[in-house]
């Protein structure tokens, strides 16, 4: 598959079968597959068709010169690639969840994504609660950066459904996912519709909440991010730049945009 950026280390990504290759000098697993069927009761239409494997991902991935850098600040590195196409009426996409509390810093933590071919909405809301707070879909292309603050519910869209979508993301290394509230609704609070080759946001009823709010990425200059530079390269750089994922009270959250 056709790499649109560079993620800075020696991975790859393929598209038959789902999956990813390591060059010279890296590590990784092997991916693992989330299915149609595991996702369904968070569609709008859980009885629809679509691929099989819905995405491929794999875990804690980058340059075995930056493995020990990574651990010691419990940074993790993940790689998802995305199947194209629908699933009914809906783009291929993740179910939606929020980071459940992380044992080692006592909260939710953040998420920092980079795409890396195709494009992709970062759908997020505040909350996984009948009001679900502000909500947005964040449009994003190769190379842009986009961040999900602690406690949001947000999921991954496929933003143009011709073609694979693929990215990796910074997170804490004790992750883990909290599907309550997102599977109690059916779903996040606005599902993704493809209407006339395009994606429509329309509202899921289970929810109180009048608008999304659809946008492009900012830059994200507090947090001494780069634009136009990998995420993996900044972190070989300055090794503590990402050091308010692992430690998310660094940050001020408060009224956050992404």
């Amino acid at each position: 598959m056709e790499m649109k950026f560079d993620p800075g280390f020696g991975i790859r990504p393929c598209a038959s079968p789902l999956g990813f290759t390591y060059g010279e000098g890296t590590f990784g697993p092997e991916p693992e597959n989330r299915t149609l069927e595991a996702i369904r009761k968070t569609l709008r239409d859980p009885a629809c068709t679509g691929p099989e494997i819905v995405y491929s991902i794999a875990m804690d991935v980058g340059s075995i010169s930056d493995r020990e850098k990574i651990v010691s600040r419990n940074l993790l590195y993940g790689a998802v690639i995305y199947a194209g196409g629908t699933m009914g009426e809906e783009p291929v996409r993740s179910q939606g969840h929020i980071h459940a509390i992380s044992p080692s810093c006592g909260m939710s933590t953040c998420e920092v994504y980079e795409i890396w071919s195709g494009a992709a909405y970062i759908y997020m809301q505040e909350r996984a609660e009948d009001v679900p707070g502000r909500c947005y879909a964040v449009l994003a292309y190769p190379g842009e950066v986009v961040i999900v603050p602690p406690g949001w519910a947000h999921c991954t869209i496929v933003a143009d459904t011709s073609r694979n979508m693929c990215f990796g993301a910074w997170c804490v290394r004790d992750f883990g996912f909290d599907y309550k509230g997102v599977r109690g609704h059916g779903g996040l609070a606005w599902f993704p519709l493809v209407r006339d080759g395009e994606i429509r946001f329309v509202k899921n009823s289970a929810y109180h909440t009048e608008e999304c709010i659809v946008k492009r990425p900012r830059q994200y200059r507090e947090f001494g991010i780069c634009p136009e530079k990998s995420i993996y390269a900044q972190f070989q750089e300055d090794p503590d730049r990402f050091r308010f994922v692992p430690r998310p009270q660094l940050a001020d959250w408060h009224g956050f945009i992404p």
